[in-house]
């Protein structure tokens, strides 16, 4: 049974935990699709785990077209959500549900994602309007990278915190069917939770979210270049991929790969004439 948009709800009436991975290809798709995970965001992390850049803001439109269009295809059974990626939304509400369609329409995306607070409720209630289901990011939004001054967590004095409980009840309100907490202190991700009736997802928020969500490249140990203190290590893949890869260097140098049982061969009446 396909997971939809009404359980993200329905798992929070009955207190149990929504599960969310990013991924952002088909064949990783289809290995936590046949997993039953609850649901994955093609998120715009893929422009530093897919497309090697420093940070979220080079990711384009098309590129989250492209890969919500492979992940899409892969799933009958888990949720996918579509990344809003820079300057695709905050331009205008225009803007905002016309992009926002595009996910839908030719990514295939069952909601759209999209980061901020307060500031975007116009555009999340024209999304909503428009029959197209947003999730909410609130906390480290990593857009606003540049005027955070770097990745750092969020709502950690009393100000910050009032404001990141203010924006989730607004969102809430504009019509956001659930909202990803990102690092902010596990408290105030609990008062958040307490106080709006959508669930929350965190990703380095605590145990207290609705639901949590992580960057399958982090947990799987496939992305060394920084580890966050939120992400566990579930399994070694990338250590797995580093023997596998030293192994065929090895064996293809020596001649040991391909072996006999890996290749094809010919009659030997039919080798003869073709000395």
């Amino acid at each position: 049974m396909a997971f939809t948009v009404s359980n993200f709800l329905k798992c929070k009436n009955n207190s149990e935990k929504i599960t969310m991975l990013t991924a952002y290809d088909y064949s990783t798709a289809k290995l936590f699709n046949d997993e039953k995970i609850d649901a994955i965001l093609v998120g715009d992390s893929l422009g530093m785990v897919c497309l090697g850049y420093e940070d979220t803001l080079k990711v384009t439109m098309e590129d989250m077209i492209h890969h919500t269009k492979a992940v899409s295809r892969a799933c009958d059974h888990t949720f996918v959500v579509g990344d809003m990626p820079f300057m695709s939304y905050q331009t205008s509400v225009y803007d905002a549900v016309v992009n926002a369609g595009r996910l839908v329409k030719e990514g295939g995306a069952q909601a759209i994602k999209l980061e901020g607070g307060a500031l975007y409720c116009d555009h999340i209630s024209a999304i909503v309007n428009a029959q197209i289901p947003v999730m909410g990011h609130i906390g480290l939004t990593p857009q606003s990278v540049n005027v955070f001054g770097g990745f750092k967590v969020q709502g950690k004095n009393e100000d910050n915190a009032k404001k990141l409980i203010e924006d989730a009840k607004k969102l809430e309100e504009a019509g956001a069917f659930a909202i990803v907490l990102e690092c902010i202190p596990s408290q105030l991700a609990k008062i958040i939770s307490e106080s709006i009736s959508i669930p929350t997802i965190g990703i380095g928020a605590g145990v207290y979210c609705d639901g949590q969500i992580l960057v399958y490249q982090d947990m799987l140990n496939m992305y060394s270049n920084f580890k966050p203190k939120f992400v566990k290590t579930f399994s070694d893949v990338g250590h797995a991929i580093h023997e596998g890869v030293s192994s065929y260097i090895q064996e293809v140098k020596e001649g040991v790969f391909p072996g006999e049982e890996h290749s094809f061969s010919l009659k030997e009446e039919t080798l003869k004439k073709l000395y």
